[in-house]
């Protein structure tokens, strides 16, 4: 048990050190400072922006900006919804699997756009080659995107006063070439050298230690795998996701795609403090997300180590933990580890069965979701964060009679109605999502296969995980339905794209404001008095907002089963 702490904390320190690292190469990208990679990669952009017509110099507003993000993406949903409605005809599709139905294509297409991932299928058995390669595109594109949009954010307070912003095709460019494509190539070749496949073969055909037949499942795993956790999307190229042998063959490569989903987000915080020239901040920020990652993931680790008491109870040898739903090649600690930092950040990936942890570990696995900015997704975790900024400076402001500024802008009323919007869509989508389904038995209880407070559970981690597009599931839940396939696929929608225009937007009108210097009477935001204050703001405003909910669920279960 030692060993396995051991690594996690190895894992921890590793991408600690390459965050810092891949955060300042990140500021100088988007700050259009001169990189080693200069050289290789100038020519590819140069290549994209003249075959697509793309003038990278020209100058955007922040809605010039978001009305070209709107624009793609909807060009990109349309081939993928098209794409899985046809994939049975279509090439690369050697075992024969068939279209996909309009609801279900239709979810599985906005998931895949909105770096969610939510799968309602089985990955090997529901789409093609072909399909697999789209979605695999749309994973880089989807992290390209929420990339880009924090590059505008940037762009906002570098900038003393102007409605200039940027170009969101030459960040979104720059995100794809110099930063997602390169680092996932390293990671796929870890994966390839550990045994994960990267082929277009179909199924082979081997004979196991039984001596029975058996049709194994391939294809381009590794490329697939590598960006499913660099761009923090998490959908799993097999139906078991990184619990597959194929897909995470052992603790080696465990690591490699723990470190892999964190060190974008890790690395984005400190690209915010090299970029802006405020390292302090930066870290103000890294420690507050540091500490609510630790809170939820010490007790998971605890939870899981310890294994089920109900278990032990019945004379069996508990020792190794609560391993139902888990691999013994990872352990209960790394999965416990790995149920946080997947559901902190949106990657959303699993190498065990969250349905199968214990009860409290799920509902610190909702509340990772629910909170939904300790780090975050790729771009849209810092803009997550931002929100609950502009909330902290403006009551802070109040607290103390103090104007509410934040980066040399005033905070006025106009841009608190929008943190106020972003912060509360959150929990409205997730808690009335949750309340229609269970009140409509046909749609929600009927597709339960646990009943009780349980079943509850698996309903709200199911909106919960849409709604901070992190689509991983309880998957005691029959979600291949119409009515989950829609109503998810509409939240889904609205919680991507909603919280990236809300803060842009509110960047976007700071930065047409004068810039007011730094005086004795500015409340400073890179402090630890300051960080304590936005931990509670997001504790008050996020996680409280949940506790009722969190009652009827996994606590409710808690009570119900180790209390006797």
């Amino acid at each position: 048990m030692n060993t396995e702490i051991l690594g996690i904390i190895a894992m921890f320190a590793i991408t600690l050190v390459i965050g810092i690292f891949l955060g300042k190469y990140i500021a100088n990208v988007y700050g259009y400072k001169k990189t080693f990679l200069d050289p290789v990669f100038e020519p590819i952009e140069k290549l994209i922006y003249k075959v697509s017509g793309i003038n990278p110099a020209r100058q955007m507003n922040w809605k010039q900006n978001m009305y070209a993000m709107l624009a793609i993406n909807l060009v990109w949903f349309i081939i993928g919804f098209l794409l899985l409605m046809n994939q049975a005809w279509l090439p690369l599709n050697p075992d024969g699997n068939p279209n996909m139905s309009p609801d279900l294509a239709f979810n599985t297409t906005i998931s895949f756009l909105v770096n969610c991932n939510l799968q309602h299928y089985s990955g090997e058995t529901g789409v093609s080659y072909l399909s697999q390669l789209y979605l695999m595109f749309l994973q880089f594109v989807t992290a390209a995107t929420g990339m880009a949009a924090m590059a505008v954010l940037f762009k906002a307070f570098k900038e003393k006063t102007s409605t200039e912003l940027g170009n969101f095709y030459d960040f979104f460019t720059k995100s794809m070439v110099r930063i997602l494509v390169p680092v996932s190539v390293i990671v796929a070749l870890v994966l390839s050298i550990n045994g994960s496949p990267m082929t277009f073969e179909g199924k082979d055909h081997v004979i196991t230690l039984e001596g029975q037949k058996a049709d194994v499942s391939r294809g381009p795993v590794s490329a697939f795998v590598a960006i499913k956790h660099l761009g923090t999307n998490g959908g799993g190229f097999f139906g078991a996701n990184s619990a597959h042998p194929l897909e995470n063959p052992n603790y080696m490569t465990n690591m490699t795609e723990m470190i892999a989903q964190m060190i974008i987000p890790f690395a984005l915080v400190f690209a915010l403090g090299f970029y802006l020239n405020k390292r302090k901040l930066s870290w103000v920020i890294f420690t507050v997300m540091t500490v609510g990652f630790l809170a939820l993931t010490i007790p998971n680790i605890v939870n899981e180590t310890g294994g089920n008491p109900l278990i032990t109870q019945m004379g069996a040898d508990n020792s190794l933990g609560a391993m139902e739903g888990k691999e013994i090649r990872f352990g209960s600690a790394a999965s416990g580890y790995w149920s946080i930092a997947t559901t902190v950040i949106s990657t959303g990936s699993v190498n065990s069965m969250h349905d199968s942890t214990m009860p409290l570990s799920g509902m610190n696995e909702l509340l990772a979701m629910m909170i939904n900015c300790f780090y975050g997704g790729c771009g849209v975790g810092i803009l997550n964060y931002f929100i609950f900024i502009i909330l902290a400076v403006f009551i802070s402001g109040l607290m103390v009679g103090r104007t509410p500024e934040f980066m040399g802008k005033k905070i006025e009323a106009k841009e608190m109605k929008i943190a106020m919007i972003v912060a509360l869509f959150h929990p409205f989508l997730i808690l009335a999502g949750t309340a229609l389904t269970a009140y409509l038995p046909e749609f929600g209880t009927k597709t339960l296969n646990n009943p009780g407070f349980h079943g509850f559970s698996e309903m709200l981690y199911e909106f919960t995980s849409s709604a901070a597009n992190n689509g991983s599931g309880f998957e005691g839940l029959g979600d291949n339905t119409p009515w989950w396939n829609i109503s998810t696929g509409i939240v889904l929608l609205l919680s991507r794209f909603i919280p990236i225009i809300g803060p842009v937007a509110i960047a976007g009108l700071l930065a047409q404001k004068k810039y007011i210097p730094e005086s004795s009477g500015t409340l400073k935001t890179d402090t630890a008095t300051f960080g304590f204050m936005t931990l509670a703001v997001i504790l008050l405003i996020a996680a409280l907002s949940f506790f009722p909910a969190l009652t009827l669920g996994p606590i409710a279960e808690q009570i119900q089963y180790f209390s006797k």
